[in-house]
This record gives C-alpha cells, structure tokens and sequence, in this order.
C-alpha cells in the first residue's frame, strides 16, 4: 500500500470530510476520492462507506488509519534518523595543496581534526606551476590554492571559493647584505640586484613584475626555481635576493634574513577552492570551518606583540 494514500485515510479519519481533507493537502475533493478507491483495492477491503451526505469509516478503514498512524510515526522517525545522519561530519575528504600552504596550515588542520574520528583527511601535495587549481577541484573535496589578485577566474568556472588568509611576501636577502641594515625596502632599493626568481605566473612573480612597473627598470633574474626551500640556500649563499612568503621562509641559521617590501602590493591570498556541492558536505564544512581556524591562529602568531 502506498503510504501517501494511507496518509489521506489517516486525514479522512482525523478531519471527518473529503473536502475538508482536499483543503488541507491542496488537492481536489474528487482526486481524494480517486486515492481512496486505489487504497481500498491495494488493501482488499472496503474503507468507506457513504454516511449521510458524506462518508464514514468501516470498521476495516478505522484499522487501517490506526496502522497509517503508525507508519507516519515510523517515517517521520526513519527521516529524523537519516536528516540526523546527512548532518553529522563522517567520511573521508581529500585536500589538494601547494607546498607552503600545506606547511603552514595542515599539520595544525590534523591537529584540529584528532577529534573528529568519523572524518578521514587525505592529502594531496601538487605544484602549482604544474596544473592549475581548477583543475585539481574534480578530484578532490577541497584544493588549497594562492592567488595574487582575487579569485574571479575560479568564481566564473563556478566554483566555491573560501577565503583563508592574506600572507605578506618578503624580500629574502643574505645577512651581510648592505640592504639587511634597512627594517623595510621599496622597489628602488632592490630593482637593480641580481634575483633569484620563481617561474612565471607565481605570484612571487608577479610582485617582481610590480617592482619593475613602480621603477621602470627590468629586473635581473638569474635563476627561476620553485622550490622555496632551494631559493632559501641560494639567497643565503649570496647568490641573489627572492621574494618569499614571510610565514614559512624559516631562519635556517645561515645567514638569511628577510624584510617588508613597501610602496607595492606585496601579499597572496590563500583559499580553499571547491565544487559547491561539495561545500554542503557536513564533513567538508567542518574542514573548512577547522582550516579557517587554523589559518587564523598562524596569521595571529606572525603578528607583532
């Protein structure tokens, strides 16, 4: 028997009229009817009988509403359960990341999640050179992603996009460097020094292409590597100066300093990129929710006391 013409006998039972039933389920008194008639061949038996200028319960349709009460309850139980299910965080959701961003963010992210048992986090580590973001949001619940500007072209590809943080880029220079004495640089301080770059299109980059727009001079790239780590030993050994984030360029005890860039926009942004359906994810919520955390205690530990 289908439950929603059960439904309209436990209606018919409780508001005593077709019409009065018809009115409360928005339907036509003559389609009440009609449900009725198919219940009736579903069950076997007659469940209403005319009574006066309306219609009465049988015995047997009396029965049968008392049995409809107790599948609604049973349905609205089962719902409750499943609504209850759909909210709680379980499951496992996979994090693409680029290599600093992982760093400053996910050992803190696991941290957070250790109480969360029923969630599984699965990362994945990617260069952003390699393959853009958006393409990695297929695969994966969620993309750590920078962006030097804002995130219009991800907004247009339909995705969601969540803010995370806004990371001030340095200028990394050896210790006895002469610049080294100066606690800020502006673009003339450092236009005419031998650099040690990224490859194009990192936002690093494109901070070196805003020093040479504020001076009108070309910059003197040497080198182009995407390992930070690498661009760190270069710059100590005196090779040249970089532009380096200032939350995960580490003082590696040899000899490398770094200092504010002012007069340019010198920061990236960082987000989590994702499909939006994803975003309704209890699980992928309660990541996000924790990454935001952990985002905001790593910006709140660089700030000065």
């Amino acid at each position: 028997m289908d439950v929603r013409r059960l439904g309209l006998l436990r209606e018919l039972s409780e508001r005593g009229t077709v019409g009065a039933v018809a009115d409360a389920m928005q339907i036509t008194p003559s389609a009440v009817s009609q449900q009725l008639k198919v219940l009736e061949k579903e069950a076997g038996f007659t469940l209403v009988e005319p009574a006066g200028r309306g219609v009465s319960l049988t015995v047997a349709g009396r029965a049968l509403a008392a049995t409809a009460i107790e599948i609604a309850v049973a349905v609205e139980r089962a719902e409750g359960k499943w609504r209850e299910y759909m909210e709680r965080p379980g499951g496992r959701v996979r994090i693409a990341t680029f290599q600093t961003g992982g760093e400053m963010l996910l050992p803190g992210l696991l941290t957070r999640m250790c109480d969360v048992p029923d969630v599984e986090v699965e990362i994945s580590d990617v260069l952003g050179h390699v393959v853009e973001f958006a393409d990695l949001v297929p695969d994966h619940d969620l993309v750590l992603a920078d962006s030097p500007t804002d995130s219009a072209a991800w907004i247009a590809r339909g995705l969601q996009v969540v803010p995370l943080m806004s990371e001030p880029l340095d200028v990394a220079l050896p210790e006895d460097h002469p610049l080294a004495q100066k606690a800020s640089l502006s673009p003339k301080d450092v236009v005419g020094e031998a650099w040690i770059g990224v490859p194009h299109g990192f936002p690093f980059d494109l901070v070196l292409g805003q020093v040479v727009a504020a001076t009108g001079e070309p910059a003197n790239v040497v080198q182009r590597i995407s390992d930070n780590g690498i661009v760190e030993a270069l710059v100590a050994a005196g090779h040249g100066i970089a532009i380096l984030p200032r939350f995960t360029t580490r003082d590696r005890g040899n000899g490398l300093v770094s200092r504010p860039l002012v007069g340019i926009r010198a920061r990236r942004q960082i987000a989590a990129v994702l499909r939006p359906d994803r975003f309704e994810r209890p699980s992928v919520r309660l990541v996000l929710t924790a990454l935001r955390d952990e985002a905001q205690a790593v910006t709140s530990s660089h700030q000065p006391s």
